[in-house]
């Protein structure tokens, strides 16, 4: 057998014969692997379908969904969250993911009445929502290990106030950035949901 140090020392005179399509094919299949790991664990893009989150999201717009944050936190109220369908919808015949924004945490008691929107007996103050809803709705609280969800489109939204809560499993991460149309490519910041109501509306 010939040493390690004698091939080592010898000059490579051989010629990269590899075949180009096998390397294309290589190269591709790497990027499927990666492609695949990211959309998995990291990040996936998302498109919004429906008007359920006017006037924050718009019909068509393309988001970057963060998959990662949420494998170390949990979602916070404020967080607009993409999530499978939950078993009573399943139940229903859906199977698209849907995306809503968090109102109540786990153990939090929610109710929906006057046009407003209450936490544990605290009013939210909603500058992102479309309307006032016009409906009334609990009161409730959010079982442990599940959160309660809105669109910010209130009257058009099919959301917790008809179905119920989202379990933790069924979050499959936040939305995070807006990257199409350009000319609002931002990210997405929650909004102070939880700050007291404005004292001027009744």
């Amino acid at each position: 057998m010939t040493p390690l140090q004698d091939q080592v020392s010898e000059p490579n005179t051989e010629k990269n014969t590899d075949n180009p399509w096998i390397e294309g094919i290589k190269t591709i299949g790497l990027s499927a692997v990666l492609a695949f790991g990211i959309r998995t664990f990291v990040a996936e893009a998302r498109y919004i379908p429906s008007g359920s989150m006017l006037p924050t999201l718009q019909i068509n717009d393309r988001l970057i969904v963060d998959k990662l944050s949420y494998k170390f936190q949990n979602p916070q109220r404020g967080d607009i969250v993409v999530f499978s369908p939950t078993e009573t919808l399943e139940k229903l015949n859906y199977h698209d993911a849907f995306i809503k924004r968090v109102i109540g945490l786990p153990g939090d008691k929610v109710e929906v009445k006057g046009g407003r929107v209450y936490v544990n007996n605290q009013p939210l103050r909603e500058n992102y929502i479309a309307a006032e809803p016009q409906y009334q709705y609990g009161p409730v609280v959010v079982p442990e290990g599940h959160y309660l969800v809105l669109g910010d489109n209130r009257n058009e939204s099919y959301d917790s106030h008809y179905w119920g809560f989202v379990p933790r499993d069924r979050i499959i991460g936040r939305a995070a950035v807006r990257f199409w149309p350009p000319g609002r490519l931002g990210e997405i910041v929650p909004d102070p949901v939880y700050s007291p109501a404005d004292p001027d509306r009744k």
